[in-house]
């Protein structure tokens, strides 16, 4: 039988104790005995109880919880031979030749040292006499999985690690905060963030928060007076009427011939330039700690899985892997290479070498600069002379998601300054129908970024009859060339229709491009939508406290979720909170099943559970409704736990948008405002050809564009979802993950 370490090492990061679950559930599972080496390598070299077994429950409810509940450290001692060789001792001593490493870059490179070294530090054991020449033979090799646990998201090989979102979550609210009262006194506040070398949290935080200005260790300021071009730009912002002033800067800033760039010496700047109130906000390990947010608990849970696996299958010729993620997907990478390309990044950053700094950061990363340099400017670029104008309509359809805003002002922001005229479209289709139109400005859009809903108005209608003549004259009146529609279902219905009758209107035959914006996730040739994150971070939210609740009694909870009948929200919910069942409809509900639920839960609660959660998705099915379930639940659990129903209703369409999903807002409606463009202008439509109408998408670092007529092949009319959902698959680990230790005790010992 192999035997499994895991240790969390270096800074900690929210998430780490979701990847501890899955690390430890995952082993047991596949018949692996698992220890946790507590304190990081520190505890590897102390050994005796710093080294201690898991089982089941000593991972349950930890997914809420922010640190690493078996601590962590920064080795000194690890660094040097000698007590390498204590930590293989230890090791060898529980008969340990797996092992998962959770943290940053240094700690997998000691892992990966480990390694290396491990045949000839067990030969050193054994000609020591320290350890036997049969136990050496029982741990002739060490496998080792790496997973990245750092808020600084700066580790190669990885679209995100551990932490980073939870951090940002903790920036976005901060300075969300601070923008209010700075705008009460026309302040300007600079604000520090973490990171150490990598700029990751600083330009995403200034991005997803609509900051004024940005300063990363990867892209310093240009030229030797980069103090005086940030005052002009937040000198014109104020002339234009901005009441406040963002500046967000990276622990590691530095200017570009190395120097620091520090937050004491920004205010200095802005106090003699400006003559302004400057104040300064530190944030300092606020960012590191708290409960973790949906997104790392998943990806957590995901990595902490996919590693396990990864330590326990490697055989003695495999190299330690980096267990990654990339777009939307689980990888494993060689681990070495992705370390040594992260020293790179930081040599080229030490030695100046930034164009080779942002090169190596990815496209995603650079993509996002680019973007922000437009958005930070005080006021647009004039439009060039003889320069092609585009008058492209901006339309919100569907249910309000949060992030619509957010995408309406990069569009009409990053449009502007292209030279192009956004025409902002009220209450969706409606609209173009009754001619609610109005031109939008650089300043029209100011602040919406954080703001939740709509401000443009939305609405789920889709046109028929004469009322697509009504949008014909519409768009002819008004000289419309180009349609964005961000929204959901019905919006997507409404530009199909407008495809589908452009022989009758000739006024349809325009580039219209189509951008997902739906809590439910359920729109076709995306892994998501905007504000489908906000609705899960709201839901998980709702059950962490739901939990605390329930903790002082022997409970079961039904909580119905919304999704329509796309189960993305109840599946991930039960990942992220670990609920015991997800019913969804693309599964149904049948009643073998629920006999199954209902032994499951008798087990826990006999064995000493106190708490249940099962979540369902609103349309799960029609007649096991949310009170049917839990009646049923309530007369079968006996004395055992009484059964409460939480409908969360509509607080998961509302609230301000997570950084995720401004993010990705501001970066699919870069990409849509630069094809627009690029169809408009170099594929001038004739009598005989087709302007394009295209679906854009998102996965976790890439965009990609399909064409509206694909939907039939791709897309469920009936149910309104995708055919093929990339989260389907994860429902084994869900169910897997979320039993109780009895009953998985008692299923193992049936198949044995």
């Amino acid at each position: 039988m192999k035997r499994l370490a895991v240790l969390t090492s270096g800074g900690d990061a929210p998430g780490m104790n979701a990847a501890l679950r899955a690390v430890v559930r995952t082993a047991l599972d596949l018949g692996a005995e698992v220890f946790a080496i507590y304190e990081g390598y520190q505890g590897m070299i102390e050994g005796g109880n710093r080294i201690r077994a898991l089982n089941w429950d000593t991972v349950g409810g930890i997914l809420h919880k922010g640190g690493t509940i078996i601590g962590t450290a920064r080795s000194l001692e690890f660094r040097t031979r000698q007590s390498r060789l204590k930590a293989v001792h230890n090791l060898v001593q529980h008969g340990i030749n797996a092992l998962v490493v959770i943290g940053g870059d240094g700690s997998l490179t000691g892992a990966n040292i480990l390694h290396k070294e491990w045949p000839a530090l067990l030969a050193e054991l054994v000609n020591q006499g320290t350890i036997s020449a049969e136990q050496a033979a029982q741990v002739p090799f060490l496998t080792i999985a790496g997973i990245v646990g750092s808020i600084d998201n700066d580790m190669y090989g990885t679209d995100m690690t551990i932490g980073a979102d939870t951090a940002l979550h903790r920036i976005v609210d901060a300075v969300d905060a601070i923008s209010s009262t700075a705008a009460s006194h026309q302040r300007a506040f600079v604000v520090e963030v973490m990171g150490r070398h990598c700029g990751y949290l600083a330009l995403m935080g200034a991005l997803a928060s609509g900051a004024d200005f940005a300063i990363i260790p990867e892209n310093p300021p240009d030229g030797d007076n980069w103090e005086e071009k940030m005052c002009e730009i937040l000198r014109d912002g104020r002339r234009i009427g901005r009441r406040d002033s963002i500046v967000i800067i990276a622990e590691g800033a530095q200017d570009r011939k190395g120097n620091p760039i520090t937050s004491d010496h920004v205010k200095q700047v802005l106090e003699e330039k400006l003559g302004e109130d400057v104040r300064i906000t530190v944030l300092g390990h606020v960012q590191r700690g708290g409960s973790p947010s949906a997104h790392d608990r998943i990806l957590s849970t995901l990595m902490g899985a996919a590693a396990a696996k990864a330590a326990l299958e490697a055989t003695d010729a495999s190299e330690p892997l980096l267990i990654g993620n990339r777009n939307n997907k689980i990888v494993e990478l060689p681990l070495i290479a992705c370390v040594e390309t992260n020293h790179t990044i930081n040599e080229a950053v030490r030695t100046h070498n930034y164009k080779k700094a942002m090169q190596l950061r990815g496209p995603g990363f650079q993509g996002s600069f680019d973007i922000l340099r437009t958005l930070v400017r005080a006021l647009p670029h004039p439009p060039k002379p003889g320069q092609k104008q585009i008058r492209f309509a901006i339309i919100n359809a569907g249910g309000a998601a949060p992030g619509m805003n957010a995408a309406v002002r990069a569009a009409v922001r990053l449009g502007v300054d292209r030279g192009h005229i956004p025409i902002g479209v009220k209450r969706g289709f409606r609209g173009l129908i009754n001619e609610d139109l109005v031109e939008l400005d650089w300043m029209a859009v100011n602040g919406w970024t954080p703001v939740g809903g709509s401000e443009l108005g939305t609405s789920r209608k889709v046109p028929e009859d004469r009322e697509l003549y009504s949008i014909a004259r519409t768009l002819e009146k008004h000289k419309i060339d180009a349609i964005l529609m961000i929204g959901g279902w019905a919006g997507y219905k409404a530009v199909l229709k407008l495809y589908q009758e452009r022989q009758h209107y000739p006024a349809f035959n325009i580039p219209i491009l189509c951008l997902p914006a739906s809590i439910d996730n359920n729109l076709p040739f995306s892994d998501f939508s905007i504000g489908a994150d906000t609705a899960l971070n709201s839901i998980t939210e709702a059950v962490d406290k739901i939990k605390q609740s329930a903790v002082a009694s022997n409970r079961c909870f039904v909580i119905e979720v919304m999704g329509h009948y796309c189960g993305y929200l109840a599946l991930m919910t039960a990942l992220a909170t670990g609920a015991e069942r997800a019913y969804i409809h693309e599964e149904g509900v049948a009643l073998a099943a629920l006999k199954e639920d209902i032994d499951m839960l008798s087990a826990g609660f006999e064995h000493g559970k106190r708490l249940a959660l099962m979540i369902r998705n609103e349309h799960a099915n029609p007649l096991y409704t949310t009170p049917f379930l839990a009646a049923l639940f309530e007369q079968e659990g006996g004395d055992l736990y009484d059964v409460r129903i939480a409908v969360l209703g509509h607080l998961q369409q509302g609230g301000n948008p997570s950084p995720f999903d401004r993010v990705n807002a501001v970066r699919m409606a870069n990409a849509a405002v630069h094809f627009l463009e690029e169809e408009f202008l170099n594929n001038p439509k004739t009598k005989n050809s087709e302007a394009a109408v295209v679906c854009v998408g998102m996965g976790n670092d890439h965009i990609q564009w399909t064409p509206m007529y694909e939907i039939a092949r791709a897309y469920d009319e009936e149910f309104q979802r995708p055919k093929q959902q990339w989260w389907m698959n994860l429902r084994a680990l869900v169910h897997m993950l979320a039993q109780p230790d009895p009953y998985f005790a008692k299923r193992n010992r049936q198949s044995a």
